[in-house]
């Protein structure tokens, strides 16, 4: 017979295709199904932080969801008063600074300074020029990287405490 085990639920909203790529790959390895945890990954569809703690509030309330989070830059409309707004709604803040693109290199131990354009492609390389697609992620993203990232990057570290792990 097998045993009901009560599900927790979270949302997580990434601000647009690369982040929900991202987050759909890291789902995959550590919130598999029959774990106690359902998780949601939603696309903000970019825009800004703003935008992203906006439709994060609005996704929030179509469901009741026991953890929501947003996976946003903050190099577009961040500020204190959208930090604010996420806090009083309960979002936890993924916050990728400056983006999501320097996370993703900082993992490889790149120390990426240029602009958000430069980033994407140097990244670009690393998921075989498409970001957009989670399995791209797998050859160079994997538990190995995540974990030894997450004392250096509190996004990645946060992310995975979201997941339990």
């Amino acid at each position: 017979m097998a045993v009901w085990k009560a599900q927790r639920t979270l949302l997580i909203v990434g601000e647009g295709r690369h982040e929900e790529a991202f987050l759909n790959h890291v789902k995959q390895l550590y919130a598999p199904r029959g774990c106690g945890l359902s998780v949601s990954i939603k696309n903000a569809r970019g825009k800004g932080a703003k935008h992203v703690v906006d439709w994060t509030i609005r996704q929030a309330a179509n469901t009741a969801y026991d953890s929501v989070a947003a996976m946003l830059d903050t190099d577009q409309d961040w500020s204190l008063a959208v930090e604010k707004q996420a806090r009083a709604k309960k979002i936890q803040v993924l916050a990728s600074k400056p983006c999501f693109d320097a996370v993703m290199l900082r993992l490889l131990g790149k120390h990426p300074v240029d602009d958000a354009k430069a980033l994407k492609q140097l990244l670009a390389p690393y998921l075989n020029n498409d970001p957009t697609q989670r399995k791209n992620y797998a050859d160079h993203f994997g538990k190995g990287c995540l974990e030894a990232g997450r004392g250096h990057e509190p996004t990645i570290d946060a992310l995975l405490k979201l997941l339990g792990a």
